[in-house]
Parts: C-alpha cells; structure tokens; sequence
C-alpha cells in the first residue's frame, strides 16, 4: 500500500508541471486567436459607421446592461435612431459584429444561403447538422426534403392537437381563476407549446402542462437552452475544449447525449410501426402523419432518405426552434391585448362568431381570424420572439456600396428593423395592429416585417405556429377575459427567444 502511494505521489507530481503548461498553452493559443480575430473584423468593419467604442467594452455599455438586462433592447433602438441602416458593434475587445438594421440592406444578406454565424455553433453538437446549421447543398436537399412536412394536408389534422393542449391550458386556468389570482403565464404557455410539439413531431403524449417538466426528456431540453444562453455570456467559454472543461460544459454533454439516446429510442420504434403498417396494408389513414413520418419516408431524386443521425438532427432543431418560439409569440400577443382591451374586445368578438355553436376551432376557422391575426403579427412586430438573425459570411460581397469580406460577422437584428422610425414611422413603439390590414400589407415591403426570417433561409414552420398561435389564442379569448397586473412591470430581454425579465402576470376572468 504504501508503495502505491509512493508511485501516485510520483505521477501527479511529474504531471501537475505538464498539465499547468498545457492548460497555458491553451489559454495563449485562444488568446492570439481572439486578438487575430479581432484584427480582421475591425478591418471588416472599418468602412461603416461605429458608435463610442471602449477599449475594454466595446460599443456595448456591459455595465449597465448587465445591471438591467432590459436596457440592451432600448439602447439597440437608441442606435438604430442614430444610424438607420447599419452599425458596428462591439462586445468587449474582441467581438466585432456588423448589425443591419434596415429592410433595405437585410435583403441582400437574406437573400443569400450564407450560413448561421459561429455563436449557432455552441447548438452543434445538440442538434447536430439539421436545417438551421447545415449549408450549402446540404442544406438544399434537407429543405426540400421537409418542405412536404409543412403541406397544409399534413397541418390541417394538427389543429385537433392545438385545441386539446389549449383545453388542458383553459382548465389549469379556470382553477387559477376561481381564486382570482394573477398567473405568470410565460412557463405555462411553454409547457403547452412542448406539448402540442411533441405530439405533432413525435406523436408523444407526455402531458407537459400536467406533470411540468420533471419527465427527463423535457427538463434535459429546457437546460440545454439555458446552458447555450449562458455560454454565449461567458467569452472564456466560447472555445469548445475550455467550454467542455467547466461543470456547465460537462452537463451540457451529459444532457445532450441523453437527448439523443431518447431520440433514438423513439426514430427505432416509429420504424418498426412503419414497417408493421406496411406490412399489414394497413397505411396510414389510422392515425396522423406526424413531423417523424415525413422524415423516415422522405426520399430525393436519387430514391436515398435520411439518416438516423440527420433525422435525430432536424427532430431536436424543430423541438427547439417550435416550442420557446411559439410561447414568445403567445406571451406577447396576450400581453399586448391585455393593455388594449379595445382590442381584445374587438378580437373576441370576431371569435365569438367564428365559434358559434362550437367548442373548438376546426381548420377552416383559421382563415376567418383576420383581426385576430393582424394583432398577432402586430405583437410579433414590437416583440420579435427571435430578434436576431446571425449570419457568418463565407465570400465576399458588396454590402452598402462596401466590400465586405468572407469571414466578417453580421447580424440582421430582426428588432432593430421592426424599430425603426425610419420603416415604421415616428410610432413605431404604438401597438397599432391596423399596420397590418390588408391595404396596409400591399404597402409593406417583403423585408420590413420578418418574425420568422424571409429568404431562401426563413423558418420552414412558419405556417405551422401562425396556426398555432391563432388557435390558442382564440380559444382562450373565448373563454376568459385577461387582464394585466397593474404593479407588475413587464420588459422585454433577449435570450434565446424574447421574453419579459419578471415574466408576464395576467388575470383570467371567466367570462359569463
């Protein structure tokens, strides 16, 4: 015994030395990556028009915002004022973006399939090389190969799914209701977006709303985003082998890998039932097709499908970019016809007759909410549920009558343009859903209002949450009236999605 001891005592003490030198190896190698880095960006970046920049913090005031969180929204519409086309910025020493603020100049990026820029990276090794991180013709055949999923024959049976996760919604709603208690609505309407999502991707009746997300699948989801929002704050974090180091990183694998093994499971029985229903021509008139189905029976013109992998891939993008989205944008719809109650009446009351004689909206309600959704994409508007579009460039190109180059950063700030006094008017911080009737639309230019992206790269399901949205929204407008908490202050921050700091507390009055 004592003579292992004498050995380990031996070995730590010759690799203590060469671990301290690797670990400094490492720092010196990230730390003159960074200063490269950030040589060629403000070389980028030079040309265009940059507010006060700091040595140390950049053009972003740190201090302030990390004090109040909500100050970055406000100080990003403070800039686009100044500069209504396109500014630097600058997060620290080293982090140069060029941020695109007007529909104008968005076009010429979103028009173009340039890939995401490398904060989307940190998303990677979760969701693997599906729509939203794939390039080039990768991404070409997985988008056309998908396209069919978002068919509005295949959308059409999924309304029977929004209204019976709103339903369990309404019913947790009425019990709050009874007390006469207000209700932060944020986490509830997650819970009913994963729920609706689940079904419709995997056909998983988990019952989110009822069990919250204790179930493992659920909670490893919502950590793993929470993880990836707080890496993008850390910049010591940034590179993968310091990242994979920390306690954070490390539960980011074990989650990830977790995940995959759930996904797994699921992509392997869905294929049995596949085979079983083929085998006992049964096809599929039995049940829905849902998000899983397109994936294992989508072939390109060559008759060659999906991988396992890929399908785990575009499976976990569409829970993640379908479920915090679609809550965001619920949240805020809420919210907005909450302060203006003439316009919650006004909705309701287009609903009303919608609904005559029902319990539930069918699909060919959907198109009959016109005020319905002109307030919908009015609060999409003030309150983008992804404010950021990033894109890293991979060749040059002339932007604003400048060359910029393949490797610069750039961010189409999605709440920067529906900000914009010089898009929207000197009222542009007015909740006016009428921006959105349909004389108003026929003036409205194709990039000046994009929630879900525009471009050859806009979001694929964007049909798939107008509809959903629209249901849930209706359905609980039907049911209640809802009110603000008048001493509760609401603000939005950005994280991966846009939410509101303290979250948003209503009431639920039961209508008679």
């Amino acid at each position: 015994m004592a003579a292992f001891e004498t050995v380990l005592g031996f070995t730590l003490q010759n690799l203590f030395p060469i671990m301290v030198t690797a670990i400094l190896a490492t720092l010196v190698v990230a730390a003159v990556y960074l200063w490269m880095d950030a040589r060629f960006q403000e070389k980028a970046l030079a040309p265009f028009p940059c507010p006060e920049r700091h040595w140390l913090w950049g053009t972003m005031p740190l201090k302030r915002i990390t004090a109040h969180p909500e100050y970055f929204l406000q100080f990003l519409t403070e800039q686009t004022r100044r500069f209504p086309k396109c500014f630097q910025q600058w997060v620290g020493p080293f982090r140069g973006i060029l941020v695109v603020v007007h529909p104008q100049l968005a076009k010429d990026v979103l028009k173009t399939i340039e890939p995401k820029s490398r904060v989307y990276e940190y998303l990677r090794p979760w969701l693997g090389d599906g729509l939203l991180l794939s390039r080039d013709e990768k991404w070409r055949r997985n988008r056309r190969l998908l396209t069919p999923a978002f068919h509005f024959e295949i959308l059409r049976p999924y309304v029977k799914i929004y209204n019976q996760a709103t339903d369990v919604f309404m019913e947790k709603m009425s019990r709050v209701a009874m007390k006469d208690e207000a209700v932060e609505i944020t986490k509830h309407l997650s819970l009913l977006t994963l729920d609706i999502i689940l079904q419709c991707a995997f056909s998983q009746n988990i019952d989110c709303q009822r069990i919250g997300d204790t179930h493992p699948y659920v909670a490893a989801v919502r950590v793993l985003s929470e993880l990836v929002m707080l890496r993008t704050r850390k910049p010591w974090m940034h590179l993968w082998p310091m990242y994979r180091l920390t306690s954070e990183g490390r539960k980011f694998v074990e989650l990830y890998n977790l995940v995959h093994q759930e996904a797994n499971v699921i992509i392997k029985a869905r294929k049995e039932v596949l085979n079983r229903e083929c085998t006992e021509k049964m096809g599929r008139r039995s049940r829905y097709l849902d998000f899983l189905d397109i994936l294992l029976t989508a072939r390109d013109p060559d008759g060659d499908g999906l991988t396992d992998e890929e399908i785990r891939a575009e499976v976990d993008t569409f829970l993640l970019e379908g479920h915090d989205t679609t809550a965001s944008g619920i949240s805020w719809s809420l919210y907005c016809l909450a302060k203006h109650p003439g316009h919650q009446d006004r909705v309701r009351e287009e609903v009303d007759v919608v609904m005559a004689g029902k319990d539930e909206l069918i699909w060919e309600d959907i198109s009959k909410l016109k005020y319905l959704t002109m307030c919908v994409k009015e609060a999409m508007r003030l309150y983008p549920p992804v404010p950021i579009v990033s894109r890293k460039i991979t060749r040059d190109f002339n932007f604003a009558g400048h060359r910029f180059p393949a490797g610069a950063n750039l961010d189409v700030n999605v709440w920067c343009i529906h900000h914009n006094p010089a898009v929207w008017g000197e009222d542009f911080m007015d909740y006016n859903p009428d921006r959105f009737s349909p004389e108003n639309m026929k003036k409205m230019g194709a990039y000046d209002f994009i929630p879900f992206s525009a471009g050859p790269r806009n979001c694929i399901g964007q049909n798939f949450a107008l509809n959903e949205e629209k249901v849930v929204i209706a359905r609980i407008l039907h049911r209640f009236k809802v009110e603000l908490v008048p001493d509760h202050p609401v603000a939005p921050t950005v994280e991966i999605v846009t939410r509101a700091i303290n979250g948003i507390k209503v009431k639920f009055i039961p209508r008679d």
